[in-house]
């Protein structure tokens, strides 16, 4: 078995609000294997994306410890951020920049010279099926393929784990499939370990290799999808969402479902 590219112990984010304290997560366990795509899934206010906030060193944790690509995320969260890639659910585009100038300015933030960061794009481009678009300014661009830059620009440090939060919101089906597509490339081609959140159970479904459900702060569940649907739903050829509503008893928007 590899060996944990991410590996939490207790943490914890309590948020001190003028209602009193707001316990967001407490007290994550989890272990994430190099080269795994895991999906982290969890009804809205499960503490889902307070949690990848804290391992992208957006949000400090309260208490608890995590090592990240074999760093401590407290101690050295600079060599942490050299070693993860993060998409956030809202782009970051600028709309007056070309998809070149988008990926050569990233790798200049990444202290690649302008010679590694013009070698750097065209590489990504070749890899993520950019190439005809390098000149196009980003405003241009259609849901689908200004997802695809914005990975390409999670890739531009070679990361050895991408977070991906809700990568595929918004997008057409078309665009969805090539989006699990190019997760899936990644792995396959550079080896990336992806941890995903996603609310559309068919998407953890088709591309996690292992699913840790949230709720309330906690995990309540994990395993592969095959076996919460064995476990949870009584049936493998259960749908994910069957397993997940006898997990939580809610919906991935954390209502409860109406009988």
């Amino acid at each position: 078995m590899s060996s944990p590219v991410i590996r939490t112990q207790g943490l914890t984010r309590t948020f001190h609000l003028r209602g009193g304290p707001v316990h967001a997560v407490r007290g994550i366990d989890l272990t994430v294997d190099r080269g795994e795509i895991l999906g982290f899934l969890g009804p809205n206010g499960a503490g889902k994306t307070t949690t990848m906030r804290m391992l992208v060193t957006l949000l400090p944790p309260t208490g608890g410890r995590a090592e990240i690509a074999g760093h401590d995320l407290l101690r050295d969260p600079l060599a942490v951020r050299r070693r993860i890639g993060y998409v956030a659910q809202s782009g970051g585009l600028d709309p007056a920049c070309g998809v070149r100038e988008e990926l050569i300015t990233q790798g200049r933030l990444h202290r690649l010279s302008k010679t590694e960061a013009r070698e750097r794009a065209e590489e990504l481009a070749r890899d993520l099926a950019l190439a005809d678009l390098m000149d196009r300014p980003t405003v241009a661009l259609s849901g689908g393929q200004r997802r695809r830059l914005e990975i390409a620009l999670g890739l531009v440090n070679r990361p050895e784990v991408l977070f991906l939060d809700e990568p595929t919101t918004g997008l057409d089906p078309g665009s969805r499939a090539e989006l699990w597509n190019l997760v899936r490339h990644i792995r396959a081609e550079f080896g990336t370990t992806v941890f995903l959140t996603t609310h559309y159970l068919d998407e953890a479904d088709a591309l996690a290799d292992r699913i840790v459900v949230v709720d309330a702060g906690t995990v309540v569940a994990e395993g592969s999808p095959t076996d919460l649907k064995n476990r949870h739903a009584g049936d493998p050829a259960a749908s994910l969402q069957d397993a997940f509503l006898a997990i939580t008893g809610r919906t991935t928007a954390g209502e409860p479902i109406a009988i």
